[in-house]
């Protein structure tokens, strides 16, 4: 499990992210949506370690990733955006060497790997090069490091980011196996997938969450207004004659006629169901109703609510957009670069912001940040049972 408490992260006086708080439950496949520049990727970058916040705190299967980061990133295989691979190394060679480095038993090391090679579909592909391999076997080879070490929670950032239809359909299938027995969290910019794929989402826009729940209930909860559609066996006059009756419609429209029957759309308050009063009112007058629904929401349109700008923040995190962030449209450019700004206002480099992290920024000695490099640069530090290294991410 994973348990986000009140994490803000600023670059100089940009608020990237905001107190935002959120759990993700074990064994769920979770959505991780925001605009471009919303602090997407700030915040899984300090989920799994890799950057430090300025305040708050994140908790992996009880271990805090500040204080005890070789712990919580044992349970954890993560996916960037861009993919952490050798492009002159064969798929089998670079999975060899990330089991290596994620401490897994050496007598294990080969089982693990052609695991995650079946798992992944890439076991024809051992031997090519990685740098001649298409974008989407690339990608399937991402997602096999971050399986080696059998890590309870997989992250997933963009994994199907610029792959052909075909590709993308034979990825989403793969994350739906991954989560049948771990947990993961998914960052894309395809809705229609986040919708098919998973259980929950957790939209954040502007730097500050404003959704956590399933897309059904969200819905629910943005939605003041219901529109039923509606078939009858009945001419248009008696479908307007009818409608025009029921207490609670606030509009109605014919939207065709097929021969005997027609259709009609009724919109009335999301605080009210109607059917059952629709379909008694059509049998007083002895008319058949064919069909009957109600049109549900894409997850596209409850995004653009939650995301539109000048929306406010629900107190529960199922409402609408914050407060517009100071120069958001240079938020996505501010996640990158690891800079604050010194008296004159100018940018400096702080190595404070990264965990463990050696001052080699511009200007940087290359030497070792001191506070809290030393205990999680240790990826060298020997187990007890031998020779193999401790793991990092996924390692157990």
């Amino acid at each position: 499990m994973i348990e986000v408490r009140h994490l803000t992260k600023k670059y100089g006086k940009h608020t990237a992210v905001e107190d935002i708080s959120f759990t993700v439950e074990p064994g769920k496949i979770y959505g991780f949506l925001g605009p471009n520049g919303a602090g997407k990727s700030t915040t899984m970058n300090i989920i799994t370690g890799c950057l430090a916040p300025t305040e708050g705190e994140v908790l992996i299967d009880g271990h805090s990733v500040l204080d005890e980061p070789i712990e919580a990133k044992r349970a954890v295989g993560y996916l960037p955006e861009v993919p952490p691979l050798y492009p002159e190394m064969t798929p089998e060679e670079y999975l060899r060497f990330v089991a290596e480095a994620k401490g897994v038993r050496r007598d294990m090391i080969a089982e693990e790997v052609e695991g995650v090679m079946a798992s992944t579909g890439i076991t024809d592909m051992r031997r090519r090069l990685i740098r001649s391999l298409s974008k989407g076997y690339k990608q399937r080879v991402g997602i096999a490091q971050a399986m080696i070490g059998d890590p309870d929670i997989v992250i997933l950032d963009e994994p199907t980011e610029g792959l052909d239809p075909q590709q993308r359909a034979e990825i989403r299938d793969l994350i739906g196996t991954l989560g049948k027995d771990r947990t993961v969290i998914l960052s894309s910019h395809v809705l229609s997938e986040v919708q098919e794929i998973c259980e929950n989402i957790i939209v954040i826009s502007h730097g500050k969450l404003v959704a956590d729940d399933t897309v059904e209930n969200i819905s629910r909860s943005l939605r003041q207004d219901i529109t039923m559609t509606l078939t009858v066996m009945a001419t248009p006059e008696e479908v307007e004659s009818v409608i025009s009756g029921i207490e609670g419609v606030k509009s109605f429209s014919i939207v065709s006629t097929n021969g005997s029957e027609t259709s009609a759309k009724i919109k009335y308050g999301s605080e009210l169901d109607l059917r059952e009063t629709v379909t008694f009112a059509f049998s007083d007058i002895r008319r058949a109703v064919v069909s009957m629904g109600i049109e549900e929401e894409s997850l596209e349109d409850i995004f653009l609510k939650l995301t539109s700008d000048g929306a406010d923040a629900s107190p529960d995190g199922a409402g609408t957009g914050g407060e517009d962030a100071e120069d958001a449209e240079d938020t996505e450019d501010a996640e990158d670069e690891e800079y604050d700004e010194d008296e004159d206002g100018d940018l400096k480099y702080d190595p404070a912001d990264y965990i463990g992290g050696t001052d080699s920024g511009p200007g940087g000695t290359g030497t070792e940040d001191t506070e809290g490099a030393e205990e999680i640069g240790k990826t060298e530090e020997k187990n007890s049972d031998g020779g193999d290294y401790k793991p990092l991410f996924g390692g157990k």
